[in-house]
């Protein structure tokens, strides 16, 4: 059975994890790899639509989405969690327990974010009708280590992806893609990024 990792995308709400994972997901799949997609906001909307946004609230809905990966892991399964998961004690926490976990932070501005949000929800917050909302009165935890830092404020979605995939098979967690095509450049750079954590 092939070995399953779970891919991990955090970054604000409305930073792009979304459409990103969903790229990902689509490039994995058409490898012939074994990849499920898990979006927070999907699951909110669809399991728990009265959830808030306390910290009590994130951390469980965090841990929720965690769980699912780490069965698809085990199982051979490549997960690839979109989820704002604003803190990092639990990020690690998952990281723990999953072992093969590759972290992603989608970095963007709250402007920029604020900006592109479709859900009303950072109005919301920002008129206290709901608390504890990241990027407004709620904390974001940066990531501390994570393989992959995005520029989701200036990068397009296949830049993105790219950058994803191409990291995934420097980590040997993928197989390299027929055709695929990278700029030396940033190649070098991820390469040093991962030399530099202790990854490779």
């Amino acid at each position: 059975m092939a070995q399953g990792f779970t891919l991990w995308l955090t970054g604000l709400p409305a930073s792009g994890k979304t459409e990103i994972a969903a790229r990902v997901e689509e490039s994995l799949l058409e490898r012939g790899l074994d990849a499920e997609r898990i979006d927070e906001g999907e699951i909110r909307e669809q399991f728990f639509p009265d959830l808030g946004f306390e910290r009590a609230e994130w951390e469980g809905l965090t841990r929720f989405l965690g769980h699912v990966c780490n069965l698809l892991t085990r199982n051979g399964t490549i997960a690839i969690a979109s989820a704002v998961s604003p803190y990092q004690e639990i990020r690690n926490e998952l990281r723990s327990q999953i072992g093969r976990f590759v972290e992603v932070y989608v970095r963007c501005s709250t402007q920029t974010c604020k900006k592109r949000d479709t859900t009303g929800n950072y109005e919301r917050a920002q008129k206290g009708e709901v608390k504890g909302f990241t990027g407004v009165d709620g904390p974001f935890d940066e990531p501390v280590q994570p393989e992959i830092v995005l520029d989701a404020e200036n990068e397009d979605v296949e830049t993105s992806a790219k950058k994803i995939l191409r990291t995934l098979e420097i980590l040997d967690f993928i197989p390299k893609g027929a055709g695929s095509d990278y700029d030396e450049e940033e190649e070098e750079k991820i390469t040093k990024r991962l030399k530099d954590l202790g990854y490779i």
